[in-house]
């Protein structure tokens, strides 16, 4: 079985595929649309490095055999890849679909990813696909719809955009609200995070990460349980969203933060189903030891010491320790 990158004879079965792909990467896909078409186009005719989309496909052995397509991303300065889509929903069922996978997990590795992370629908084919494969589930999620709450610019809002001066206050909440397991997957970022902040004074009680895309809006919420009143602060959010639109606003509620669930209800919001969040370590981050070089001291050959006497009896040594001494004697 012969297994590469998308190239231009793929376009007939990709554009047959279209419809007929299970979709790994949740925030992509309701921001900004799948992939699928999009990202095969413009990696078979750019690097697929420069716009950190890779689009693999596995070929049929025999005449009849379909192709198997699957998709990732990954960008420089990621750790980690995500699965963005498998197609054919028939192929999910074969054993060929592992030397799919590993491919591409092999090409995300080299690519400098130490793991590749996908959303999944429990209960599923792909979720059973991806378990035999070795891919472990580290948290659970699920994301609501949010589309007839209304933006209302006369509430005085709380919630103001995050800056590098919270980079600290955010890590620490993160930190503490994450369980370690997931802390390992999807470790915090060294970037300015993108979202807003809400504050208690000093403290930051709430972050909520935030991407907007032409087709929606998708938010994280990190909310420490002492913050009061969380449906209020949540319509206050929403209002505060600039360019918002007609856009539906998704928020995303992992198993670690299934409080907020009661609060985002008396909003309207619809809930989705149960994902998987799940993981395949390609490869464990390690420091490297470097033994310390120091400069060489004496680069030409060591000159052979005198003898301790020949400086006793030197004159001049004589002379400077007893002045006199010579002509006394």
């Amino acid at each position: 079985m012969s297994v590469r990158l998308f190239d231009w004879r793929d376009f007939p079965s990709i554009h047959r595929y279209h419809r007929d792909c299970v979709y790994m990467d949740s925030a992509l896909v309701l921001t900004r649309g799948p992939l699928f078409v999009e990202g095969a186009l413009f990696s078979s005719f750019l690097s697929p490095s420069m716009v950190g989309v890779f689009t693999c496909v596995l070929d049929g052995e025999e005449a009849d055999e379909e192709s198997i397509i699957g998709q990732f991303t990954h960008f420089s300065d990621s750790p980690f890849s995500k699965l963005t889509f498998l197609s054919p929903k028939s192929a999910l069922n074969s054993p060929r679909i592992s030397t799919l996978l590993e491919y591409m997990t092999v090409l995300s590795g080299e690519k400098g990813s130490l793991r590749i992370l996908a959303d999944v629908e429990e209960n599923t084919q792909a979720f059973e696909s991806l378990r035999k494969f070795g891919f472990a589930t580290f948290t659970w999620q699920r994301v609501w719809q949010i589309t007839g709450v209304p933006a209302d610019r006369s509430l005085n809002s709380t919630w103001r955009t995050a800056t590098s001066r919270d980079i600290i206050p955010i890590r620490s909440l993160y930190s503490n609200l994450v369980p370690p397991l997931v802390q390992q997957a999807e470790p915090f970022s060294t970037q300015i995070p993108k979202g807003k902040v809400y504050r208690q004074g000093e403290s930051v009680l709430a972050f909520v990460e935030i991407e907007i895309g032409r087709r929606g809006i998708w938010m994280r919420p990190f909310v420490h349980p002492d913050t009061e009143n969380m449906s209020d602060r949540l319509l206050e959010l929403v209002s505060s969203i600039p360019g918002r639109r007609s856009r539906p606003l998704y928020l995303c509620i992992r198993s670690y933060q299934a409080w907020l669930e009661s609060a985002i209800e008396k909003l309207g919001a619809i809930a989705g189903s149960r994902q998987a969040v799940m993981v395949r370590q390609i490869a464990i981050s390690q420091k490297a030891a470097r033994p310390f070089a120091l400069p060489a001291l004496d680069t030409g050959q060591s000159e052979i010491p005198a003898p301790v006497a020949h400086y006793l009896s030197s004159p001049s040594f004589v002379e400077k320790q007893n002045p006199g001494q010579l002509e006394k004697e």
